[in-house]
């Protein structure tokens, strides 16, 4: 019997039947099947084999393990092989299959080239990529050199390049999924960190030109757009414990919602882009910015 039919079927028997136990069973196994139906398409990452680069800290670490928690097998890919390491015994820790690690500079295209052979031989196919690395550099466009200029964008803009355009044979296989950590810097503008914001802007046009791109292939792509998020990137990029605690301060009267986010947050808007939950969404650069990008100086 069909769903709809199933609900007709209830309605009338109910009316026929007011107060009968049968017709109270027989809808509270129809709201169970409805549930259990939206509970699989949130969970719908299980067994979905997932690359996410970053792996080793901030988002791309919280993206990890929260993967992990739906059951998604997972490949790593960071630079720092202890972190990678800490980050996998956390997946394994929530009850989930030991992580593949795929340490590796993503600047660097034979390691790029290595993380997707690898990823791949390994599992017999690609479902999901997570493009989370990426570097935060200060600097106005009288301070910033063209090393500095080239080390951001060969970081956030040109491994993620390279990096898909070799996944996107295998996605379209599966009909698979791309997320990337784009930044409400792509969408605003912000002095002070100029690379930075190029670069996230070209990540957001990115995502928009490839979900067209490989629409009519199934395959969907997405950006998630963080506002300030508390992790390690911006001292990272030279603020010291003083700049960053006012920082953080600040970070109160930018925010709508009153205060920076956590990387749970991003992660779980991550999660439901890649799932099945998301499955008529493409092309979007969703902000997860505690409304920053909304807000305007007064």
């Amino acid at each position: 019997m069909a769903a709809s039919d199933d609900i007709i079927y209830t309605a009338t028997y109910f009316s026929v039947c007011a107060g009968c136990s049968t017709v109270l069973q027989k809808q509270q196994q129809y709201d169970a099947v409805i549930m259990a139906e939206d509970a699989f398409k949130i969970s719908s990452l299980k067994g979905k084999v997932t690359l996410i680069t970053g792996a080793s800290s901030g988002i791309g670490a919280a993206a990890s393990i929260l993967f992990a928690k739906l059951g998604a097998q997972l490949a790593l890919n960071g630079r720092n092989m202890d972190n990678l390491a800490k980050i996998a015994k956390q997946c394994t820790d929530v009850g989930a299959t030991e992580p593949m690690l795929v340490p590796g500079d993503l600047t660097n295209e034979e390691a790029v080239k290595s993380v997707v052979e690898q990823t791949v031989s390994h599992f017999g196919r690609l479902d999901v990529l997570v493009n989370s690395a990426g570097i935060l550099a200060m600097g106005s466009i009288e301070t910033t050199n063209l090393a500095q200029f080239d080390q951001v964008m060969n970081v956030n803009v040109r491994s993620v390049y390279h990096l898909t355009q070799l996944c996107v044979p295998h996605l379209i296989q599966t009909k698979g999924s791309i997320v990337n950590v784009s930044s409400v810097n792509g969408q605003r503008s912000f002095p002070g960190v100029l690379a930075y914001c190029m670069s996230k802007s070209a990540i957001d046009q990115f995502t928009r030109c490839i979900a067209l791109e490989l629409s009519t292939k199934q395959v969907r792509v997405n950006s998630v757009c963080p506002g300030v998020i508390i992790t390690e990137v911006h001292k990272r990029a030279g603020l010291d414990e003083e700049q960053y605690a006012k920082f953080l301060e600040k970070s109160k009267q930018t925010h709508a919602l009153g205060r920076p986010g956590e990387v749970e947050e991003v992660a779980h808007a991550i999660a439901f882009l890649a799932s099945d939950a998301a499955s008529f969404i493409t092309g979007v650069t969703l902000p997860v910015d505690g409304g920053r990008h909304a807000m305007c100086p007064r």
